[in-house]
C-alpha cells in the first residue's frame, strides 16, 4: 500500500478529533505512506476551527501529508480507505432533554445517552445520519472501513451492519475506564493487568484479571479489596458496580452513568442525577432559548466546589480549550481507531480488548446478530471476534433484553412507527406507566421533531 486516505465525519467533535488527529500523527507507520486526512463537518465554523487546528498540529509534528476539509460528505468520501465517524447535532441541547422529559414522567432513567428511554431518541437522531454515511460509502468506497465512535453505539453498529454491506466497527473507550477502575482498588498500575471483559457497550463485564508477568488470577484479591475500600470512594462512579459486583460476580464497566441505563434500580447509586442540566423552570427556558445549563457527570469532580463568580464556558471557549496543543506536545490517546488502521494497511495482527461487532456467537447465549462488545484480532483481513465463554444467565438475560429494544428501535425508525417505539419503551426496564411512556414519545417528537424521522402511530 503506498496511498491512504483517512476521513473524519463530526470533525468540529472536541472530544474524538482532537485525539485522533494526535494518534495519526503519532503513528509511524501510517507517515511512511502517502498519508491523506479529510476533515469533514456540517458545521462550517466547527470545521474551520478543527481545520486550523489540524494544520498547527502538522506543522508542530512535521510530518508531510495531505490535508483538506469539506462540508461535502461525497467529496470527503471518494476514494477513502478509513472514515471516522463521531456526529452530533446540537448534542446538549437535545441531550438536556433526553435526560428531562423522561424524570418528568417519573421513569427512573439515570443517564440519557445509551439506554432507557433518552438512548431511544439519542438513537432516533443519529441513526438517519449514520446510515446516509453508510449508504454514500457504499457508492463512493465500497472497501473502506467505517470506524465509529457515534453514540447510541451499539444500536447505530447494528443497523448500519445488518442494512448495509460496509465494514464496520464501534469503538469506544467504556473499556479502559473499567480497567483502570480496578486498578485503583487493586492499588495497581493499569498496564501491570491483563484483563478481558465484554458484553454490551456500556454495560461490559470483567470476566478475568490476571497479573500480566506472574498469571496469578488477581479476582479474589480485588474482591478482597473492594470490601475493604472505603465506602464513599468514587461513589458516583462506582459504587453501582461494586455492588453489581457483590451481586453477580462479575466487576461491570465503565461506570454508574452508564451502567446504570440498563437496570431499574440504578438511581440510588447516582447521586448527581438532580444537578445533571439543572435548570430553575420558572425562569429558565433552556429548550426555547437553546441554551441549555452545564452538564454534570457525576460528583467525583467536585463540580459544585466552584466560587459565586464562576461563569459557564460557551462554545468558542471550549473549542479554545480543547483545540491547542498541550504544553507537554503531542501525546497518544489510547483510542483504538488508529491501532486498528495500522493494523488492516499493514497487515499486522494485534488484540484489541473491546471492539462492538455483530454477536455471531463468540458470546454463547446472547442473541444472535445483535451488536455485543467483546475482544478481537485485528490484521489485513480485517476484524475477527475472539470466541469468549458464557457469562452468568442473570447478565445474559439482561443484555437479551436490551438485544430486543435494539430491533425495535431500529424497526421503528426505519418504519416511522411509534408503535414499535412503545413496544421499546415498556420493554425498557426504567418505564414504568403505559400512559405516561405514550406521553413520553409525543412530546419527545414534537420537541424534537426538526430532527426526528417521522414517527406516527
Amino acid at each position: 500500500m503506498k496511498g491512504l486516505k483517512i476521513v473524519m465525519i463530526g470533525a468540529g467533535s472536541c472530544c474524538f478529533t482532537p485525539a485522533t488527529l494526535q494518534d495519526i500523527l503519532l503513528n509511524e507507520a501510517l507517515n511512511t505512506l502517502d498519508l491523506e486526512v479529510c476533515l469533514m463537518d456540517i458545521d462550517e465554523h466547527a470545521l474551520a476551527v478543527s481545520h486550523t487546528f489540524a494544520r498547527e498540529l502538522v506543522d508542530y509534528a512535521q510530518r508531510e501529508l495531505s490535508l483538506s476539509a469539506t462540508t461535502d460528505l461525497d467529496e470527503a468520501l471518494t476514494g477513502a480507505d478509513f472514515v471516522i465517524a463521531a456526529i452530533e447535532v446540537d448534542r446538549y441541547h437535545y441531550w438536556s432533554m433526553d435526560f428531562h422529559i423522561p424524570r418528568r414522567y417519573g421513569f427512573r432513567q439515570v443517564y440519557g445517552e445509551n439506554g432507557g428511554p433518552g438512548g431511544m431518541f439519542h438513537t432516533l437522531r443519529n441513526l438517519p445520519p449514520m446510515l446516509h454515511i453508510a449508504h454514500r460509502m457504499e457508492a463512493l468506497c465500497p472497501n473502506a472501513w467505517l470506524l465509529n465512535y457515534t453514540n447510541p453505539e451499539a444500536k447505530l453498529v447494528e443497523a448500519i451492519l445488518k442494512q448495509t454491506k460496509i465494514h464496520a466497527v464501534g469503538l469506544c473507550h467504556g473499556f479502559s475506564m473499567g480497567v483502570d477502575q480496578i486498578a485503583a482498588l487493586l492499588e495497581r498500575n493499569a498496564d501491570e493487568l491483563d484483563v478481558v471483559g465484554y458484553g454490551l457497550n456500556h454495560f461490559g463485564w470483567i470476566t478475568s484479571i490476571k497479573d500480566r508477568h506472574s498469571g496469578e488470577d488477581l479476582y479474589p484479591l480485588l474482591r478482597k479489596k473492594e470490601r475493604e475500600s472505603h465506602w464513599l470512594a468514587s461513589w458516583d462512579e462506582v459504587a453501582l458496580s461494586r455492588t453489581m459486583m457483590r451481586i453477580y460476580g462479575l466487576y461491570p464497566y465503565p461506570g454508574t452513568n452508564h451502567c446504570g441505563e440498563y437496570i431499574a434500580w440504578s438511581d440510588a447509586f447516582l447521586a448527581s442525577t438532580k444537578i445533571q442540566y439543572f435548570f430553575d423552570p420558572v425562569t429558565d427556558k433552556p429548550w426555547e432559548t437553546k441554551k441549555p445549563p452545564q452538564f454534570v457527570y457525576d460528583f467525583c469532580s467536585n463540580p459544585t466546589g466552584i466560587p459565586f463568580t464562576e461563569r459557564d464556558k460557551d462554545k468558542e471557549t471550549e473549542y479554545r480549550e480543547t483545540f491547542r496543543i498541550g504544553k507537554d506536545g503531542l501525546k497518544k490517546s489510547g483510542e483504538y481507531g488508529v491501532p486498528i488502521i495500522e493494523a488492516i494497511a499493514f497487515d499486522r495482527l494485534i488484540r484489541i480488548p473491546a471492539v462492538n461487532l455483530l454477536n455471531k456467537g463468540q458470546i454463547p447465549g446472547v442473541m444472535e446478530d445483535m451488536c455485543v462488545e467483546c475482544p478481537c484480532t485485528v490484521s489485513g483481513k480485517g476484524i475477527e471476534p475472539i470466541q469468549m465463554e458464557a457469562l452468568p444467565p442473570a447478565v445474559t438475560a439482561m443484555i437479551n433484553q436490551q438485544g430486543a429494544i435494539h430491533q425495535l428501535v431500529i424497526e421503528a425508525c426505519l418504519e416511522g412507527s411509534r408503535n414499535k417505539l412503545l413496544q421499546a419503551m415498556l420493554l425498557d426496564p426504567t418505564i414504568s406507566n403505559y400512559h405516561n411512556a405514550v406521553a413520553l414519545i409525543d412530546e419527545m417528537c414534537e420537541r424534537q421533531k426538526e430532527i426526528l424521522p417521522e414517527l406516527n402511530w
